[in-house]
């Protein structure tokens, strides 16, 4: 067996994501508010990039300047980006012209921010102003930084013995103590207990039925076994309605008002407005920068050589190549929203109910683009109808078959489950088999009943048992 060396040559063909191309997939699925921060970040870092409303109106570069090589003439020939976006702006116009609220007189920027008050704050700042020791503070510590979102201990007292270095005894005297600061209950290990503490700090711990009720019959209580327990207590049912008065005054999760976190806040990155028999489409511009090439770098770049003519010339393709970006990423949202909107009109005129199956690859063949791509511009984007305010993903959703052959979306059979639920008496509520009927007889659609208890749960709507109102 001979081994040799040979050359040969061989063409292949290959996809090579350049940083370019990454950079355009990934404007395409930021959402507005991330998009504005990108931009901001990119004109901070790119001294070639501008605000057009910033900059100063200068001419163009003057012919003498003809030092300037084949490719710096023709970057400066694209650097023209003003109307870049001209044909899908919305409030370009009327923003420019409106005035900038100005700041309360009197009060630093500083005084109108505020922080929720967090569980594990509020309660350390009990501790500190209570009469603990330094090791007892260090026991409180680890209690507190074990609870659950709903104010519950999620660590065995053995375990907080072990960190702490202190005995069970010591543990459970800072344990009785956190479990009575506000909110009252904190820090239980089960619900009976974070009920049976607060009885106690509201001195309705000395009748024994209601200690009873909460102590071991919270089960039956949730799933409404009244009569049972009537029986068992010799009680009326406008008796144990009474308890159930009282006990609606306990807060079975102390710590939920204090876990809401921050607020999400939806910008929608377009308006879709009925006119005239129509629908328009308006992309929302508010606050996201208009950018330019910076004219006397663009200037500068011809005399400049060696490596800072290099390095301005990688900062003007990064600037252009951004602006080609954005522009396409507008493009493609514009066509996406035309698509949805021929796909989806009778959701636009009549509501949810109306909503149609769609999938991605139909508006993808639609507008002639990848199902990708279409999957990327609807990622955290969202759009403002007239019926409120929708993620794009929304309008994408399974079909259910038609007695005539034809098919409804699943988020309208969703929502006139919704309405059914609504409208149904609290004291003798539908069921699951029920609603399907009713779902046959109002739009006709075969629907099993698993199929409506799968849709209920997604929706956190409680069985009819659940729902049911004995009082």
């Amino acid at each position: 067996m001979g081994l040799e060396l040979r050359q040969q040559l061989k063409l292949t063909q290959q996809l090579v994501m350049t940083p370019q191309l990454q950079q355009a997939i990934k404007l395409l699925q930021l959402s507005r508010l991330e998009l504005v921060d990108s931009v901001h970040q990119e004109l901070m870092e790119n001294p070639i990039l501008e605000e057009a409303e910033a900059a100063e109106r200068t001419d163009s570069p003057d012919a003498d300047a003809g030092t300037a090589t084949a490719e710096d003439a023709q970057i400066s020939k694209d650097a023209d980006w003003e109307n870049y976006l001209g044909e899908f702006s919305s409030t370009s116009k009327q923003s420019s012209s409106r005035e900038s609220e100005a700041f309360e007189d009197g009060m630093s920027f500083e005084s109108r921010l505020t922080k929720s008050t967090s569980l594990d704050g509020h309660l350390s700042w009990q501790m500190c102003l209570s009469d603990f020791t330094e090791k007892e503070v260090a026991i409180g510590d680890c209690i507190i930084g074990n609870l659950s979102s709903g104010g519950f201990l999620r660590i065995e007292l053995e375990e907080v013995c072990e960190t702490c270095y202190a005995e069970i005894e010591e543990v459970e005297e800072v344990l009785h103590r956190i479990q009575r600061f506000d909110p009252v209950g904190v820090a239980a290990r089960t619900p009976q207990e974070c009920l049976l503490i607060q009885m106690e700090v509201l001195k309705l711990d000395d009748d024994p039925i209601l200690v009873s009720l909460v102590r071991d019959h919270l089960d039956d209580l949730e799933k409404k076994r009244y009569k049972p327990l009537a029986r068992k207590f010799k009680l009326s049912m406008e008796d144990l309605k009474s308890y159930l008065d009282l006990m609606q005054i306990l807060d079975p999760l102390p710590g939920a008002s204090f876990s809401g976190g921050d607020s999400f806040y939806v910008s929608p990155d377009a308006y879709v407005y009925e006119y005239d028999g129509d629908f328009v489409i308006v992309l929302n511009e508010d606050g996201l920068p208009k950018l330019q090439m910076n004219a006397f770098y663009v200037e500068t770049l011809a005399s400049t050589k060696g490596e800072d003519k290099e390095y301005f010339q990688e900062k003007m393709r990064s600037a252009q190549w951004l602006m080609k970006s954005l522009y396409q990423r507008q493009r493609t949202l514009y066509k996406v929203l035309e698509s949805i909107v021929r796909f989806q009109r009778g959701f636009f005129s009549e509501g949810v109910t109306k909503l149609k199956p769609l999938i991605l690859k139909e508006v993808a063949e639609d507008i002639e683009m990848h199902e990708s791509t279409v999957s990327r511009i609807t990622t955290n984007k969202y759009v403002s109808t007239p019926h409120g305010i929708f993620e794009l993903k929304f309008f994408f959703n399974s079909a259910l078959g038609l007695d005539d052959g034809s098919q409804v979306g699943s988020e309208s059979v969703k929502a006139t489950i919704k309405k059914l639920i609504s409208e149904e008496n609290s004291k003798k509520p539908i069921s699951d088999e029920k609603i399907a009927e009713l779902l046959k007889q109002q739009l006709e659609v075969n629907i099993a009943r698993r199929t409506v208890a799968k849709y209920r749960t997604a929706m956190g709507i409680l069985s009819s048992s659940k729902r049911k109102k004995v009082f």
